[in-house]
């Protein structure tokens, strides 16, 4: 299906420069290397590629822009430059970046910024439903964009949207001190799949999702809205080949011949990063000086080449960052320089790309020591141009590439010592070990490339898609409802199994204040009072609750999954043969777990036990509950009784007793022509199972499992009874 269709890439930026000479607009490539490796994707057939041209247009010209992109499958998103302030170096820049990358000090949460990130986004949005058509795929880049994906599913449900952030995402802890962290969470849940650079950031946004939302969480797959979202780690590659060629450029070959003599005898060192405050640049500088204070035996042996990209210097924050680097390099040049030597090369400015291939080919070792990055391409880079297979990379476990790049020497960034320590081991390594380690890092860095990485994640989008493809056909909806209520009304005998809690009420702190409520009594009543239906209440309440709820109606009733049995106008019945002897041993394990766990408790009935987590804190809830599930798993086996995970419980009882038995027992000798059964439970899948194919079984608030049909709530499910009464 996605084959036919276009692909619609959407970032913040455009991957052109557009400069201004003599009143004329004039466009560059871009040579980063996200635009490099979607250069496969916007520039194939109708695809388009929508952003920010980077400068702000008059009015009067935007059309002349407009013309100029066109061109090359590109549409522009026209930003003034309040919005550039607010929405970008404000919400983006101050807030997010510090914040996903563990600064928080930094961050400077004001209203205006959000008003404007909000405005920004929606701007975006209208850029992208222009272009869009049902059944095309969107692919939207980063942390600029985080409202986006939920935007565009509002207004166009059809179409197939990718997400992928390339910085990290952090955890629960330090997300959830955004004031508008919900309606991030929220606008990322619109994508189809969401893509982060490692697998920590994954578990750490599952983490906030499953808190910040009302989405159920199965693995790496959160169901959200009655769809399928996926959320995946594709840790981002670049153009290997590209950096691999270059070291052969002429250009190239110049620039690090110049280099190797005037550096002769030395052991080179390389640092490049953009002027930021995640990039560990000050505690690297300190590494060096502790470095030659402690071993002044590599005065005069080693060079630190230290390249830092101008960016945002006009911010306090970055100044302050940028003048504390000349200090310290400052301090250190003065303190250790001799006459024919200075230990650090400071560069405060940007290269040509064949400017840095010469640096990366000849360096001996190159330092990436970032606080916090979400995956640091500098590394690759440095390990793609290293055609003979020497040199060392020092790496930062804080960095993304660290966790495929682990033949690197691997640092913690914080620890100066442990820097300092990991120099020593570079500048002595044998190039034996040099040439093993680099030679395992290049297999890699070429294997994965920017190519694979988007590959990677289309075909990921694709099967994402097919996925909840396959699963939609379940919901009970519209077409499917007036096929239900058709066949109830053409039928004579009709058995109706119903569930309670879940089911036909919602869920409540306090089991026993889930009471039946007006609305309820009046669709049960109709219901019995229809001569052709037998209503089947199939619960795991206790019978005297059942009894003193329901029974003045004309019900049928199932109590404790099967324990107990009351057929229409008598008594209540215990299933023959049942013990209860195991529940003492059982009780004195759970009573030592509820202890331990605040806010859980333990429900007895006559022949189960169930402990209850619903109002435990989340996350707790869950290890308790593998806890008990492990600890009992043998003596529940050893006695012949079951064990039942579900919804913020888990239930213990005979194993005789089995809501689907129960079910099949009631339609014993009988063959109705209409049966529905509905259950949002893992007890009342074995209903569903047990009942024959053309019977409807409907699950509730959740689309996986053995039910046909699933409906979202116990408000559908009552709209549905209604209907048939």
């Amino acid at each position: 299906m996605l084959t036919n269709n276009k692909t619609i890439i959407l970032s913040n930026r455009l991957p052109v420069k557009i400069t201004e000479q003599n009143g004329e607009y004039i466009l560059r490539s871009s040579e980063g290397g996200l635009a490099t490796g979607l250069g496969s994707v916007y520039k194939q057939g109708n695809n388009v590629w929508i952003g920010w041209p980077g400068i702000d247009v008059p009015q009067e010209r935007q059309a002349e822009v407009k013309k100029l992109l066109a061109s090359l499958n590109l549409i522009p998103v026209f930003l003034t430059t309040d919005e550039i302030n607010l929405y970008y170096e404000g919400f983006s820049n101050e807030i997010l970046w510090p914040v996903f990358h563990y600064l928080t000090t930094y961050a400077n949460f004001e209203q205006q910024y959000w008003d404007s990130y909000k405005s920004v986004n929606e701007k975006f949005k209208n850029a992208a439903i222009e272009a869009v058509d049902d059944g095309d795929t969107i692919w939207i880049h980063d942390y600029q964009l985080l409202l986006l994906p939920c935007l565009i599913r509002r207004e166009k449900p059809l179409v197939t949207i990718g997400f992928f952030q390339h910085i990290p995402f952090p955890s629960y802890e330090i997300f959830r001190l955004i004031p508008w962290r919900e309606e991030l969470i929220s606008g990322m849940l619109g994508a189809d799949l969401l893509g982060f650079h490692t697998f920590d950031d994954v578990r750490h946004f599952l983490s906030a999702a499953s808190r910040l939302s009302t989405s159920k969480l199965l693995d790496n797959v959160i169901i959200h809205k009655d769809r399928q979202v996926v959320v995946e780690a594709f840790p981002m590659g670049i153009d290997a080949d590209k950096f691999e060629n270059l070291t052969m450029h002429a250009k190239v070959a110049k620039h690090s011949a110049s280099f190797k003599a005037s550096q002769e005898g030395l052991k080179i060192m390389l640092t490049i990063d953009r002027l930021d405050y995640s990039k560990g640049i000050i505690q690297r500088l300190q590494a060096l000086e502790l470095l030659l204070q402690l071993h002044p035996e590599y005065k005069e042996k080693i060079a630190l080449y230290m390249i830092v990209v101008p960016s945002r210097d006009t911010v306090p924050k970055y100044k302050e960052l940028r003048d504390h680097i000349d200090q310290l390099v400052g301090n250190i040049n003065a303190r250790f320089r001799t006459l024919d030597w200075l230990p650090i090369h400071y560069f405060y400015r940007s290269f040509s790309v064949e400017f840095l291939s010469a640096l990366y080919s000849t360096a001996d070792i190159c330092l990436v020591t970032p606080m916090r990055d979400g995956m640091n391409l500098v590394s690759k880079e440095y390990v793609a141009s290293r055609t003979n297979n020497d040199g060392v990379l020092v790496l930062s476990e804080m960095a993304g590439a660290s966790k495929e790049l682990n033949d690197a020497l691997i640092v913690n960034p914080n620890n100066i010592g442990d820097i300092m320590r990991a120099i020593v081991c570079a500048i002595d390594m044998p190039v034996e070990e040099q040439n093993m380690r680099m030679s395992s890092m290049r297999h890699i860095v070429k294997k994965f490339n920017i190519h694979l990485w988007v590959k990677n994640f289309m075909d990921k989008l694709k099967e994402v898609k097919q996925l909840q493809e396959s699963l939609l056909t379940k919901h009970a909806g519209q077409l499917i409802k007036d096929q239900i209520a058709s066949d109830y009304k053409n039928s004579i005998d009709r058995y109706i199994f119903l569930d309670y809690d879940g089911t036909l009420v919602g869920f409540h702190g306090d089991i026993d204040k889930a009471s039946p409520d007006e609305e309820l009594y009046n669709i049960l009543n109709k219901l019995s009072s229809d001569p052709a239906n037998r209503v089947i209440l199939i619960s795991g309440r206790r019978y005297q609750t059942l009894q003193q709820w329901f029974g003045h109606l004309n019900l049928d009733m199932i109590a404790e999954h099967g324990a107990w049995q009351k057929q229409l106008n008598q008594e209540w019945k215990a299933l023959p043969l049942l013990t209860d002897k195991w529940k003492q041993e059982v009780k004195a394990v759970l009573d030592t777990y509820t202890d331990r766990t605040p806010g859980s408790f333990i429900e007895e009935k006559s022949y189960s036990l169930v402990w209850h987590y619903r109002k435990v804190e989340k996350g707790l809830g869950e290890l308790r509950s593998n806890e008990i599930i492990n600890h009992l798993r043998l003596f529940i086996a050893d006695k012949g009784l079951q064990m039942m995970p579900g919804n913020k419980v888990i239930e213990f009882k005979n194993i005789e007793v089995n809501k689907g038995k129960a079910a099949q027992n009631w339609l014993y000798g009988h063959n109705p022509d209409f049966i529905i059964a509905l259950g949002d439970d893992h007890t009342d899948e074995d209903i569903f199972k047990a009942l024959p194919p053309e019977a409807y079984t409907i699950k509730v608030g959740s689309n996986i499992s053995a039910a046909r049909y699933y409906l979202r709530d116990f408000k559908e499910v009552r709209e549905l009874l209604k209907s048939l009464i």
